[in-house]
């Protein structure tokens, strides 16, 4: 739903209001403390993040409304068209690292302790109050406090340290970072005393600040050994992530209806996941994404957390996530597909699009909002000289899939292999428990060889066998299994498709084209084939080729592989 500039004959595209999706949402975002994270999730292009960036941050930015909007897959947004302006299918494929991504966050959280600092609403100490419920405190602070620290043995007490720690951080330069200092024009309505409050606020942010992070610098050599020998220690993997749950816990605290209530929004924190990091003293990307929600959760469990946002397309958040994390209901779960063909059509039809050409858009493409503001922009460029497409909406349509074949499908496709690779190294490994190798399984028998070549061949026919399949049945998976496996989280691993590694490849990697229908799972399988299915690239040599490396691999087929007209006329890997 992304806004797009229209041409000048036609009329711009505009942000239609989600008004049940957007209720739900601000509802949440009005209690000051919760006890769970709230997960957005549903197929990229459905209008997440124009939502939250377009219809509910503007709200949210309001006294006494504070939010942190933090989005990992962009850099921060000066506005929201600024945000918005680059669509999800023409960003690099290069993942973000992760200082950068951890310095985003960080950022995020100090802006909005800040608001809270003026606001009168954190003092020192809440700050050592805080600090004092998980971390020790007085060797860093007798480092930090200078040498009156080391007089007299009975005035050596924390309290005593800190005091002394943020006086010298008030009158001294230490802390170079502009964001816990008091800018010039920001008191002039404060008292002194309001004033001096405010600066001794300042000052413990900064002192915690250099503590934490002079507690993580003691640990960096254990880090190091850690990644080393691929253990796992959680106050090692915590420590990375003190200090943003430590500004979490003191916002939570601070936090107060019709005074002060902030909240935190992370859009596409399945990025976080799968950042890159080359330092190794840091921990990994993953830990550091688990341990930031771990700590989330358990802050919101413990004494109640502000409002997180937690946006994502990735279908591990849907599906897997739940169950890493220990409990069906640890997330408060809210799932979007965007539009249904009726809300599209009352949208779309004679402002948009004529009659005839929504039943072409339709039928090829679908509803989600993505798709149609991208056609409707190439729609209105179309009479330009430059453009090498006609104003015929059928040579549109197929201009834009050739697009979307090479910015979204084939990646997409990439990582669905590269998913069901890891599937046959973890059967060589033992990792795959003997009841999803049932007898006549075609993923029964991965290569019992770690070559890159032959896994690679293996699971580019497993996954082209099991869409040919599914395409064979008209999607035919059973919608009351699968609706009583939604509402029954645990209940997954008893359906028998999803013990299928090409299935769940499909769903988490190949989730970009989802259509709106009553059950998650057939609807990913089902518009990712059909999708591919309209994308006529593979040629007779090529089909006749997988058809050789199967019968050379003896594999089990789960159909004819040489029926014509299914997924052999639609998919191509180089």
């Amino acid at each position: 739903m992304a806004a797009a500039a229209g041409g000048a004959a036609g009329r711009p595209w505009r942000v239609i209001p989600r008004p049940v999706l957007e209720t739900v949402l601000h509802n949440h975002a009005l209690h000051p403390r919760v006890p769970q994270p709230l997960l957005l999730h549903g197929p990229r292009g459905v209008g997440k993040s124009t939502l939250l960036l377009n219809r509910l941050l503007p709200q949210w930015s309001e006294p006494p409304h504070y939010a942190a909007f933090v989005d990992f897959l962009h850099p921060a947004p000066s506005s929201p068209a600024h945000a918005t302006a680059a669509p999800w299918s023409l960003l690099a494929d290069t993942p973000p690292s992760l200082p950068s991504l951890r310095l985003q966050l960080e950022s995020a959280l100090e802006e909005l302790t800040r608001a809270a600092v003026l606001k009168g609403a954190v003092g020192s100490k809440d700050v050592l109050a805080a600090l004092s419920r998980s971390h020790g405190l007085h060797t860093a602070l007798s480092r930090l406090a200078g040498p009156a620290a080391g007089r007299g043995r009975g005035t050596s007490s924390v309290p005593v340290l800190w005091a002394r720690a943020v006086l010298a951080a008030t009158s001294s330069a230490r802390g170079e970072d502009p964001t816990f200092r008091i800018g010039e024009g920001e008191a002039t309505n404060c008292s002194m005393e309001e004033t001096a409050y405010m600066q001794e606020a300042m000052a413990a942010l900064r002192v915690a600040k250099e503590l934490l992070r002079m507690q993580e610098g003691w640990r960096k050599e254990a880090l190091r050994e850690m990644n080393r020998t691929g253990r796992f220690s959680r106050p090692l993997v915590n420590s990375a992530t003190d200090w943003p749950c430590l500004l979490l816990d003191v916002l939570s605290g601070a936090a107060e209806v019709d005074f002060f209530q902030p909240k935190l929004v992370l859009n596409n924190v399945d990025v976080l996941k799968r950042a890159t990091c080359e330092d190794e003293t840091m921990v990994p990307a993953t830990m550091y994404h688990d341990s930031f929600i771990w700590r989330v959760i358990a802050l919101g469990a413990n004494e109640q957390c502000l409002p997180v946002f937690m946006s994502t397309s990735d279908g591990y958040y849907s599906s897997q996530a739940f169950v890493d994390f220990g409990f069906p209901n640890i997330f408060i779960s809210r799932e979007t597909f965007g539009w249904t063909q009726q809300e599209a059509k009352l949208h779309m039809v004679s402002e948009f699009f004529s009659e005839k050409e929504w039943k072409v858009v339709d039928e090829i493409l679908g509803t989600n909002p993505r798709h149609l503001s991208e056609i409707y922009m190439l729609k209105q460029k179309a009479s330009r000289p430059e453009v090498l497409h006609d104003t015929n909406i059928e040579e549109i349509v197929d201009t834009y899939l050739a697009h979307l074949q090479v910015s979204v499908v084939n990646p997409a496709m990439e990582t669905a292999l590269s998913m069901v690779q890891k599937f046959a190294s973890d059967v060589r490994e033992g990792k795959i428990p003997e009841n999803r190798l049932s007898f006549g399984a075609p993923w029964r028998h991965p290569p019992r060889t770690d070559n890159p070549d032959t896994s690679y061949k293996w699971a580019k026919i497993q996954l082209m066998n099991f869409v040919q399949s599914f395409v064979n049945t008209e999607f035919g998976v059973t919608i009351m299994s699968l609706r009583l496996a939604t509402h029954l989280h645990f209940c997954y691993d008893s359906l028998e498709i999803l013990d299928d590694p090409a299935a769940v490849a499909m769903m988490e990697a190949c989730s970009a084209e989802i259509r709106v229908e009553p059950s998650r799972i057939n609807i990913i399988l089902m518009a990712t084939c059909n999708t591919w299915a309209k994308l006529p690239t593979l040629d007779e040599r090529s089909r006749l080729q997988v058809t050789r490396l199967c019968q050379e691999n003896s594999l089990v087929s789960r159909s004819d592989l040489n029926e014509p007209g299914t997924i052999f006329n639609s998919m191509v890997w180089n």
